[in-house]
C-alpha cells in the first residue's frame, strides 16, 4: 500500500483516538482550548524560528557558502508549522519535534552534510578554454 494513502487512513484514526483519550480526561472545552494554544504558540515559534534560520542562510551567503542546512531546515519549519496549524495532538508534538533547533539538528543533519559532500565533490574540476588546432596550422606548439 502507498506510504501516503496509508498516513491519510492512519494520521486521523490516532488523532481521533487521542482525542477521545485525552478528552475523556480532561474534558472536552479543555481539550479544544489545548488544540487552539498549541496551534497559536507553534506558529509564533515557527515563525520566529523561520527568521532565524532566514538569518543564518544570509550569513552563510555573505561568507559565499551555500546555505544547504538553512534551506533544509526552513522547509522543515515550514512542514512543522503546517502539521501544528493541523488539529491534532500527534501532529503537534511531531511539528514541535522538527521545529525545535535540537531535534531538526539531529533529524536533519545528515542531509545537509550530504549535500555538502555532493557539492564539493563537484566543486572538484579546473576551468579552462580550449581552441582545436588543424594538422595544417602553423599555431602548433
Amino acid at each position: 500500500m502507498n506510504t501516503v494513502l496509508l498516513s491519510i487512513i492512519l494520521v486521523p484514526i490516532i488523532e481521533i483516538y487521542l482525542f477521545i483519550k485525552i478528552g475523556g480526561q480532561i474534558g472536552a472545552f479543555n481539550t479544544i482550548l489545548l488544540i487552539l494554544v498549541t496551534a497559536v504558540t507553534g506558529v509564533i515559534y515557527a515563525r520566529y524560528e523561520g527568521l532565524n534560520t532566514l538569518r543564518s542562510g544570509f550569513k552563510q551567503m555573505l561568507k559565499n557558502e551555500t546555505p544547504s542546512y538553512e534551506i533544509i531546515s526552513g522547509a522543515a519549519i515550514a512542514f512543522g508549522a503546517l502539521l501544528l496549524i493541523i488539529p491534532g495532538f500527534a501532529t503537534d508534538v511531531l511539528g514541535f519535534l522538527i521545529i525545535f533547533p535540537f531535534t531538526r539538528k539531529l533529524i536533519f543533519g545528515k542531509f545537509s552534510s550530504n549535500l555538502k559532500e555532493k557539492e564539493n565533490k563537484k566543486n572538484n574540476f579546473i576551468d579552462g578554454e580550449f581552441e582545436d588546432i588543424d594538422d595544417d596550422n602553423d599555431r602548433k606548439i
